[in-house]
């Protein structure tokens, strides 16, 4: 397992700081140690109180890690002061650190100084000609070479001058751009443009934190540093996307999503599995469309079709019951896993969902069982929308919910031109529309 050593400050909410950094490289597979620079009373309104620890034991935690375990990469963080930064650049050259991220974490996100002039001087003079990726963000790469950076331009010029401080390589963070977050990496020859969708939400407590600990994890494992970033952010984006709005202030990342994902995915075909050998034993070979059926589960957090899994060749009707042609698979059927990812934009936790014929009669029976039931109009579907498969139901499933502001227990259409009217049931797991169907 490869090592990782933070050095960085405590975050007593959990959300930045060494907490966010030991998180992250778990969640990658590497091995965290810590050395504190400081103490913080924090939370998601902000920093109330930090203490900076004595330059000598910070010094100290460094040492004894790196004479027994080492570290295949060395991240840093909040440093605080000139004395600390002087005595981690002492440690680091000592034990001669080949792979060292520097975050220069100036400011926490409520504008608190976490690092002071002089410790930011000391980061130039000390640091920055032992390290082998810096990456600030505009503000802090503003602060270093005294100028304004408005746009991608500006960011590659910087890169460009702290390039030549001293750094192997330098990557500025783009997420302050009014437009789209662009990152740029110059590596003394040329610059690369790494582009990624802004994800909507007020809770990014420990962005930087976790892009630099992602980083430095996937370097220490040998990944060369342009992978690496381009994994790292899509690590962070899928913790920025599940971020957890918890607290009064701006939240943390989810920095569980990861591993969620991957844990999830044996156990979604395995419930698959247990579910359709129930509707086997069911003699259900009626609620089977023209078009046959499917049932479908995701992953925790997914985000593509390829999060979904399903029955390849669909559900087919035997007489008055049902086989399949194959076993549950991931990416199986883009029509039925459109419908699931539509639910979950709604309401995560409703990720399962099948599809069986309609009829007037089930509709009724549905809804006498105290289920919630919507239905949509497929003529009044964007034409635009006709081309891509699954689009279509997808627009439907999010019209009724829009419309309702939940996700229904079933929702069906009466069809229209060369399309068979269909019920689509939705629930938090298989087994829940297994129990439906077991009382149809």
């Amino acid at each position: 397992m490869n090592k990782i050593l933070s050095i960085a400050g405590s975050d007593s909410g959990g959300g930045a700081g060494i907490q966010a950094d030991l998180k992250t490289i778990l969640s990658l597979g590497g091995y965290g140690m810590s050395a504190i620079t400081a103490l913080t009373a924090q939370n998601t309104l902000g920093a109330h109180a930090i203490t900076l620890m004595d330059p000598d034991f910070v010094a100290k935690q460094i040492d004894v890690v790196l004479s027994d375990i080492g570290a295949d990469c060395v991240k840093t963080g909040m440093l605080g002061n000139e004395d600390i930064v002087n005595s981690v650049a002492d440690q680091l050259t000592k034990h001669r650190v080949e792979k060292l991220v520097v975050d220069p974490v100036m400011l926490s996100k409520t504008n608190s100084v976490l690092l002071d002039e002089s410790g930011q001087k000391a980061i130039v003079k000390r640091l920055f000609p032992i390290c082998y990726l810096l990456t600030p963000n505009i503000p802090e790469a503003e602060t270093f070479l005294g100028i304004e950076i408005k746009d991608v331009s500006d960011m590659k010029k910087a890169a460009k001058k702290l390039r030549k401080m001293g750094p192997k390589y330098v990557l500025v963070k783009g997420g302050h751009l009014r437009d789209a977050p662009v990152d740029v990496l110059h590596d003394g020859r040329q610059d690369y443009e790494f582009e990624t969708l802004r994800v909507r939400t007020r809770h990014t407590h420990g962005t930087g934190c976790t892009l630099s600990a992602a980083i430095s994890t996937l370097l220490a494992g040998g990944m060369p540093v342009m992978e690496c970033i381009d994994k790292a952010k899509r690590h962070l984006y899928r913790a920025l996307r599940f971020s957890l709005g918890i607290g009064k202030g701006v939240g943390p990342l989810n920095h569980y999503a990861s591993i969620a994902r991957e844990i999830a995915r044996t156990n979604v075909i395995e419930e698959l599995d247990k579910a359709l050998q129930r509707l086997k034993r069911l003699n259900i070979g009626y609620l089977i469309p023209e078009v046959q059926s499917n049932l479908a589960y995701a992953i925790p957090y997914a985000e593509t079709v390829n999060d979904v899994a399903s029955f390849p060749g669909r559900i087919v009707r035997f007489v008055n019951t049902i086989d399949t042609l194959k076993g549950a698979r991931f990416g199986a059927s883009r029509q039925i896993h459109h419908l699931v990812l539509a639910a979950m934009e709604y309401d995560p936790d409703r990720r399962a969902a099948m599809s069986i014929a309609y009829s007037a009669t089930l509709v009724n029976r549905i809804r006498s069982l105290g289920y919630k039931v919507a239905e949509f109009d497929r003529n009044r579907t964007p034409p635009d929308l006709q081309l891509e498969e699954g689009s279509t139901l997808a627009w439907g499933v999010q019209d009724v919910m829009e419309e309702l502001g939940r996700v229904p227990d079933a929702i069906f259409d009466k069809g229209a031109l060369g399309k068979v009217p269909l019920i689509r049931l939705f629930g938090k797991a298989p087994s829940s529309i297994v129990d439906l169907v077991a009382k149809l």
